[in-house]
Formats: structure tokens, C-alpha cells, sequence
């Protein structure tokens, strides 16, 4: 049976991202007050994660930018891979033995500042076997908004990352470098779903999310952070039984906090961002949970499938 078990997982992930004429339009729905779906109960990790779908969550986004709070939509989508550690990328077709399996998070948001429009996506690349591979491998990250685009990759390389920033801003350019390995913030996301017990506390050092660089134009590099882990005791969210993990940048004058359930499989109810914005004011964004989606989205790409957004709340051109 295991060795059955491991073939579907294989056939799985060969045919993600695939063209598919069998399109599977149920998607289990997670709504942010469901109290009795399977994905809400406590459960193996395995068993969640590796059912041959990915987990879509789709949130209300309040983004801070310039001197405005904008209106948006933000999305996590969470799925399993395997990875090949030498290249560094999707393991296409298992024919190289430097493969290990990953969680994979490709964070969107969506948002418009005035007239134009924001759109930022992050891919962070988190081995499963900590103990063997205790470091994200991967981090890619691009911004696109009227004004120009830029780009910024991040690879582990032995105790360091190396770093490729290619971008339209003079004063930042196209630029290699490498810094230090400490934990990464992008990676926190990843790392909460995993086992967020696992996560640092206390007085540490750790490299701000390539995001939050860009939205900044900030130097990355690992900086001083203060982290707790505590129970919710906001307003923002809704729900019993929350966590927060929050991290605290000093030199920053910058705040995260990421709230999430704190049973498996640690579904992220949503986040706020506090931090001195470019218009030198100080700022929340502020995202919260809308609904959570099982499904192998890479399977609904027919222009019959656009209606499967509206289980998502998410926008849609019709």
C-alpha cells in the first residue's frame, strides 16, 4: 500500500500545471467560521497535504501604500512538489536523484493606488525534511505597477543566500550579492503551516520579506527582530482557539503579525503590517481570510471554470 500510496503522489505532481480535459469543478469549501470540515480538524500533515490538490485561500487586502491605505485582494496559495535541490527548481522529470519533496506558497496581491495598479507575487520553496534540508531553498518574488517592474530571486548556497535583484530603479539596478542565512521572513508563512511550534522566539536575526524591500526599497540583509508566539487576543480576526506569531523589527519602526488556527493544518487567518511607509507616515496593512478552497486549480482552466473564483470571493473579468 505505501508503495501505491507513493505512485499517485508521483502521478500527481506530473500532471500538475498540465492541460486536463478531466476538470474537476467540486472544490471543498472552507468558509472562516466552518467548525466541522475535515480540513479544520486536527489531522497529519500528510494526510492534508498530500490528497493531489492544492489549498487556495483567498483575503480581504487594506494595503498601505504612499500616503493612502488601497483596497485589494491577496491569495496563498499553498501545494506540495518535489524539488530538486542542485538546480533548484520543480522536479519535472524524475530523472535526477537530488530531489526532496517542498511545501510551496505562491503569495498574490492585487491591489490599485489611484489610477493604476499593483501586482506582487512571492514563490517561497520550503523542504518538508528539515532535518535534512533545515533552510528554504527558494525565493522569487516580482512587482509590476505602471510605473516599471522588478524582480528579485533568493537561493540557499551552504550558509548564505544569494541574491539576484534585476529592477528599473537606478538607485537599486540589476545587482548580485549574498547575505547572511538567517531565517527568512517570507518563510515564516511556510513554517507555520509545517509545525509552527518549530518557529523562533526571543531576540533574534532575520531577513525582512523581498516584498516589503521593494515596497520600502530597502537593503536585504539579516536585522535584528523580536519575536513572540502568544494566543489572539485582537479584534481583527474571528475565530476561537487563534494564535499570533508576531515580529518585531526595531530599526524599522515595523511590526508583522500573522494569525493562524492553532490546531492542523494551521489555516492563516490573516495578517497585519505595520510600518513606516515611503510617505514617512506610519501605516497598517491589514489582510483577512475569505474563504479557503481545496483544489487542483492547475485542472480549471477552461473559461467554463471562471465561475469556481466566486467560491473564492475573488474578482473577476466577465
Amino acid at each position: 500500500m505505501k508503495n501505491l500510496f507513493l505512485l499517485i503522489v508521483i502521478f500527481s505532481l506530473l500532471v500538475a500545471c498540465s492541460e486536463s480535459n478531466n476538470q474537476n469543478s467540486a472544490l471543498a469549501v472552507l468558509s472562516p467560521t466552518s467548525k466541522s470540515t475535515k480540513a479544520t480538524k486536527s489531522v497529519k500533515l500528510d494526510d492534508y497535504w498530500y490528497q493531489g490538490k492544492a489549498e487556495i485561500n483567498s483575503y480581504d487586502l487594506q494595503q498601505a501604500r504612499y500616503s493612502d491605505v488601497h483596497p485589494g485582494e491577496a491569495v496563498l496559495v499553498f501545494v506540495t512538489e518535489d524539488f530538486l535541490t542542485d538546480k533548484q527548481v520543480k522536479n519535472d522529470n524524475y530523472t535526477n536523484k537530488n530531489s526532496t519533496p517542498i511545501l510551496k506558497n505562491n503569495f498574490l496581491r492585487k491591489f490599485t493606488t489611484g489610477i493604476y495598479d499593483y501586482s506582487i507575487m512571492t514563490s517561497v520553496f520550503t523542504p518538508t525534511e528539515i532535518n535534512k534540508f533545515p533552510k528554504t531553498q527558494k525565493v522569487t518574488v516580482s512587482s509590476q505597477d505602471w510605473c516599471g517592474h522588478s524582480f528579485m530571486q533568493i537561493n540557499a548556497q551552504k550558509n548564505k543566500y544569494k541574491v539576484q535583484l534585476r529592477s528599473y530603479f537606478e538607485s537599486e539596478g540589476d545587482a548580485d550579492f549574498t547575505i547572511g542565512g538567517a531565517i527568512l521572513e517570507d518563510e515564516v508563512f511556510n513554517r507555520i503551516r509545517m509545525n509552527p511550534k518549530a518557529l523562533p522566539t526571543g531576540n533574534t536575526t532575520m531577513i525582512p520579506s523581498a516584498t516589503i524591500a521593494r515596497l520600502m526599497h530597502l537593503d536585504m540583509k539579516p536585522i535584528k527582530a523580536i519575536i513572540t508566539q502568544k494566543e489572539y487576543s485582537g479584534t481583527d480576526f474571528e475565530g476561537s482557539n487563534l494564535m499570533a506569531y508576531e515580529i518585531n523589527y526595531p530599526s524599522l519602526k515595523r511590526k508583522l503579525s500573522i494569525v493562524y488556527q492553532n490546531k492542523a493544518p494551521y489555516i492563516i487567518e490573516g495578517w497585519t503590517d505595520n510600518y513606516t511607509a515611503i510617505s514617512r507616515q506610519q501605516m497598517t496593512t491589514k489582510a483577512v481570510r475569505k474563504k479557503t478552497v481545496l483544489s487542483p486549480y492547475w485542472q480549471q482552466n477552461r473559461a467554463k471554470d471562471v465561475n469556481l473564483r466566486d467560491e473564492l470571493d475573488l474578482s473577476t473579468f466577465k
